[in-house]
């Protein structure tokens, strides 16, 4: 039987294995998607993000975050939370259907009231499928889920790019999503041994129904979170602005999904595996963190050093506007894995409400600052949403860790030395490499560069995680 340290590898393993495929899959079809369509395609869409975003939280109303903080779920639990989706998705997605005009009103653009009833589509595709891949991620059958994700991913953006090829503007972008969410959806129900039961025993929706809420609140906050720009730049400024920014937070979001999909895989059901052990938990934490960090600011701080060189090569001039952006999401998207390890840290030990405070105070500032500053133009807003989410490490670390001996002092130790080490090589990059005119040449010097002098200073250093890392994958490649 593998132990708890072998599962966690192999889990890491094959998240990161998932996403790192997902990602490559996502830069080579967002370049051909980026070629294709205009600003105001991605603006469309991201208007509209939001709602798709709450409603999957409400379907699912915490409940499956609840299954996996469950030691021990029987099948009776896993059956409650897939009827009481089913129930949900379906009205939900009533509500949207009915709720378009005034989404289309909102934001000035009637072009929306036919897109937002098409795209809400992936709401029923999506309620058949969470209790299965709760399951699945329960169980630590990353493997089968990296297996649904990526044959998605691979369908769902080839019809796209198809269908942008063709001249449907921002149809495909909507149609990529819904023809993702249904097709992993069916892969998990292959993948997963548990069916349901036609039997409404709402049991344990009702017993987690206490912390699930909780769950569901920050889940809404943190989506309103990530997406205020997009609500706000939809409704003070135009599609085209829309697009620009959240083409930059696309291509943020893609490396930090890298790093953040690979370690969700598996932190959660770890640490609450081991909590009643305070120590070991507060062991695979700072452990976690460190490999986090080791991977999260040379690839985020790097992207951010070639933006200007990548937006302009693969998606063209026409995105210029959106690769400033991008530099300065890259400086906070380095931190937020880091943050999303302590915010899970925090769930582990059951605190769902103060998570949902902490998730609630972020969002209120940060609408606060938003409205305040739109009149200073898009540049003034991104920069405060930079800060504030930079400086909302240290909230999560002092409510997840304020009864433990993991004291600031440890944890900078464990992350510093990783962002200093990335800060340099990359200032370091810029300076050998700045005097270099043409843009690919830039581009493919800067990465290899860096990535260069990251590993000898990781070397040199003689970082632990490094030589782990190393072995683990050497290991992984004799084998196969």
């Amino acid at each position: 039987m593998e132990s708890l340290k072998e599962k966690t590898a192999k889990g890491l393993f094959w998240g990161g294995m998932n996403n790192g495929v997902q990602q490559l899959l996502g830069l080579v079809f967002g370049i051909i998607l980026g070629r294709l369509l205009n600003p105001s395609d991605y603006g469309l869409i991201a208007m509209i993000t939001i709602f798709s975003l709450i409603a999957t939280a409400l379907q699912n109303s915490g409940f499956s975050t609840a299954l996996v903080n469950e030691k021990e779920p029987k099948d009776s639990d896993y059956n409650a939370v897939f009827w009481f989706n089913i129930i949900m998705g379906g009205s939900i997605y009533l509500v949207l259907f009915f709720s378009a005009p005034l989404i289309a009103a909102y934001y000035h653009e009637p072009r929306l009231v036919a897109l937002c009833r098409y795209a809400f589509i992936g709401l029923l595709f999506s309620c058949s499928g969470v209790a299965q891949a709760a399951y699945l991620f329960k169980n630590l059958r990353a493997k089968q889920l990296a297996k649904a994700s990526i044959t998605a991913t691979i369908l769902s953006s080839s019809v796209a790019a198809l269908m942008a090829w063709q001249g449907f503007s921002y149809w495909s972008l909507a149609t990529q999503t819904n023809l993702f969410i249904l097709i992993s959806t069916l892969l998990r129900w292959h993948y997963s041994d548990w069916r349901p039961a036609l039997k409404l025993d709402f049991a344990f929706v009702r017993k987690a129904f206490p912390f699930s809420v909780r769950i569901l609140i920050s889940d809404v906050l943190t989506h309103v979170n990530n997406n205020v720009m997009n609500i706000l730049l939809g409704r003070y400024f135009s599609a085209y602005d829309t697009g620009n920014y959240n083409q930059a937070y696309q291509w943020n979001n893609k490396c930090t999904s890298l790093i953040q999909g690979m370690v969700k895989q598996v932190d959660q059901t770890v640490l609450v595996s081991v909590r009643d052990d305070s120590e070991r938990q507060l062991a695979v934490l700072r452990k976690m963190m460190r490999f986090a960090a080791f991977i999260s600011f040379p690839l985020l701080l790097g992207f951010g050093l070639v933006s200007k060189e990548f937006i302009v090569l693969t998606i063209g001039k026409k995105w210029l506007v959106s690769a400033q952006y991008l530099q300065w999401i890259c400086v906070c998207g380095a931190v937020l894995p880091l943050s999303t390890l302590l915010s899970d840290f925090l769930i582990s030990k059951g605190k769902s409400g103060t998570f949902m405070g902490c998730t609630l105070t972020l969002g209120l500032l940060q609408i606060t600052a938003m409205l305040t500053l739109y009149p200073y133009g898009i540049a003034t807003m991104v920069k405060t949403y930079m800060v504030l989410n930079l400086s909302w490490l240290f909230v999560w670390f002092f409510f997840a860790c304020k009864d433990t001996s993991y004291t600031l002092l440890l944890m900078l130790k464990d992350i510093m030395p990783f962002a200093i080490a990335a800060m340099f090589v990359m200032t370091s990059t810029g300076y050998i490499t700045m005097s270099i005119e043409n843009l690919w040449l830039l581009l493919i010097s800067r990465c290899i560069v860096a990535a260069v002098l990251y590993y000898a200073v990781m070397r040199l250093a003689g970082a632990q995680i490094l030589k782990e890392t190393t072995n683990f994958i050497m290991n992984k490649i004799k084998k196969h």
